[in-house]
């Protein structure tokens, strides 16, 4: 198999992987884009109604102006924008494209996928946290009726479902399959919902559980799943209920395989957070660098598209300034 010979092969064609793959165009270094999925894998991976915290602006990469017609931007209008920029920048993305093997050393990485085999001097890793579930490892869990993705309300109309989680997720899934039909019960392990909420989110379903229409149990556990009921470990004891669905809000974890074949270093600290220098980028192996949300390791929520875009700079001003 033929190996084709880049500066820079970037693993993730997701918003921050792209901003990379812009910054070599910019500093005139050739690259590749290598993404497993399609374009923005994890944001089409959204809920299909689903609104940005974030105002467009702050999404905006490689200085193309990104139109809402909303005060936030919707994941319809993300996934047009990110098309849009790729076709602005001509941008080098191979997808559907999974790396199968990644050896060698700064100034010779062998990167093979189910395609071709690439070379390269450099490597960034941008890769996303979608695809691993964060499983509440309970009895039933593998059941058919046990949802950790959620895309839209309509298959819910009218089905008695248990929302688990106190996040964003949660509430934005509890509040659109409630106004969709469904009979919401919503399980959180804390005694509150999150104070992050999304704030045009937070003081409507707070009115929602506070009149009864969406049933919360606080202080609460999913301790089993059967087949048309779940039981409920509260303050009060177990308690069952009927169940049609359970939609486990409970996040994602990031993929460490990747990092750790490589020999990236990960952190002792709560988050195992990968080992990287935070000015340039640069892990513990040389020639390899860290860009995105896989950065904060489990903290997923540390960061975002507004405040890791920079990444894509700090990486190439390094290879740049020729700086081991």
């Amino acid at each position: 198999m033929k190996s084709e010979q880049v500066d820079v092969v970037i693993i993730g064609g997701g918003p921050i992987g792209m901003a990379c793959g812009i910054e070599c165009i910019k500093s005139g270094k050739s690259y590749i884009i290598i993404e497993k999925g399609c374009l923005v894998n994890s944001i089409y991976n959204y809920p299909s109604n689903m609104t940005f915290f974030s105002t467009s602006d702050k999404l905006e990469i490689g200085d193309v102006p990104f139109v809402s017609h909303n005060p936030k931007p919707t994941r319809p209008e993300a996934l047009e924008y990110y098309r849009r920029v790729a076709l602005h920048w001509k941008l080098d993305i191979r997808l559907y494209e999974k790396s199968e093997n990644i050896s060698g050393q700064k100034g010779s990485f062998h990167i093979k996928t189910q395609k071709q085999v690439y070379s390269a001097e450099n490597l960034i890793i941008s890769t996303g946290f979608y695809d691993i579930p964060n499983l509440l490892n309970i009895s039933g869990e593998s059941l058919p009726k046990v949802h950790h993705y959620y895309r839209e309300p309509h298959i819910y109309f009218k089905q008695q479902i248990v929302v688990v989680g106190a996040a964003n997720s949660a509430a934005d899934v509890a509040m659109e399959t409630w106004r969709k039909g469904a009979q919401v019960t919503m399980v959180v392990r804390d005694s509150s919902l999150r104070d992050s909420l999304k704030y045009w989110i937070k003081p409507d379903i707070e009115n929602r559980i506070e009149e009864g229409s969406i049933k919360a149990y606080f202080n609460s556990t999913l301790k089993e799943i059967r087949e048309n009921e779940v039981d409920l470990q509260t303050n009060e004891g177990v308690i069952t209920i009927k169940n049609d669905y359970v939609l486990a809000m409970t996040g994602y974890l990031p993929d460490f395989s990747l990092l750790t074949s490589l020999g990236i270093k990960l952190g002792t600290d709560e988050y195992t957070t990968p080992i990287h220098n935070p000015d340039t980028m640069e892990t513990n192996i040389p020639g390899v660098y860290l860009a995105g949300v896989i950065c904060g390791g489990l903290k997923t929520n540390k960061w975002f598209i507004e405040n890791s875009r920079i990444h894509a700079q700090q990486i190439i001003q390094h290879l740049n300034s020729n700086i081991s």
